[in-house]
């Protein structure tokens, strides 16, 4: 997979761990992965009231899924975030600075009122592009 990060001079710069595009020449497969909560695998949640701990837990899922699939968090291209409370931003931020190193995907991150179970805080979905 060839992956172009494009930040234009005209636009700002990002002013976190995303880019405003990434142009991706490939000849393998997208790979959706869906909203991935802070859930074991037991299905028990992790980090009741801690948003860092969910987060990382939903990162830790991710890159299960991504191994299984022959990837990588490089291979992500688009990430989408919900969170319950907005301001939990930078810890967030912080978590997914551990995961993604360099090339950052694409990003949103959504304000919601309510994610589907009792006592999640955040959770994210991804596409990724394979070789």
């Amino acid at each position: 997979m060839e992956k172009e990060i494009i930040n234009p001079e005209g636009l700002c710069k990002p002013v976190a761990l995303y880019s405003h595009a990434i142009k991706v020449k490939a000849s393998g497969h997208m790979l959706f992965i869906k909203g991935s909560t802070a859930r074991d695998k037991d299905f028990n949640l992790i980090g009741p009231g801690d948003v860092v701990a969910q987060s990382r837990q939903i990162f830790d899922n991710m890159k299960i899924i991504l191994d299984e699939a022959g990837g990588s968090f490089d291979n992500i291209v688009k990430i989408v975030t919900y969170v319950t409370d907005i301001s939990k931003f930078q810890q967030i931020q912080a978590v997914r600075g551990e995961y993604f190193k360099n090339g950052y995907p694409v990003t949103t991150m959504v304000e919601v009122s309510r994610l589907a179970s009792e006592g999640l805080l955040v959770e994210i979905e991804a596409i990724a592009v394979l070789d």
